[in-house]
């Protein structure tokens, strides 16, 4: 199947090596498209897993896993990239009742011991 980041590649070789943990995303807009995937897939854990440690206090493993799995999420569009550790993007979804959706967002994201995690995001309109 294609890789729902919609990086052009195959799930297989796109995001799912860091879904399964065989390889870490190098960069933050790999961690953000990796990211994206995981709703579709979706994989709760390892949205929890790629948030910074400290930051996972205010996030819940079955409420992210419940967000994938109760929206249809479509497409991600990388909008801009400020910095290395900015990635704005916009990603487009089918809620449950089946409304089109969009969430547009400045992410920052932080490098620790070699690996990206996500730190907070600012919802843009």
């Amino acid at each position: 199947m294609n890789c729902p980041c919609c990086s052009g590649e195959l799930y297989l070789n796109c995001c799912q090596p860091y879904h399964n943990r065989e390889k870490h995303a190098p960069t933050a807009e790999a961690l953000m498209r990796s990211r994206f995937s995981a709703f579709a897939v979706p994989n709760g854990e390892y949205l929890m897993e790629t948030t910074l440690p400290k930051k996972r206090k205010f996030h819940n493993t079955d409420d992210l896993q419940e967000w994938g799995e109760i929206n249809t999420w479509t497409k991600l569009e990388i909008v801009q990239k400020p910095s290395e550790d900015q990635v704005e993007f916009q990603a487009f979804y089918t809620d449950e009742d089946g409304q089109p959706q969009s969430h547009h967002e400045l992410s920052l994201f932080r490098k620790l011991g070699g690996r990206w995690y996500y730190v907070s995001g600012k919802f843009l309109d």
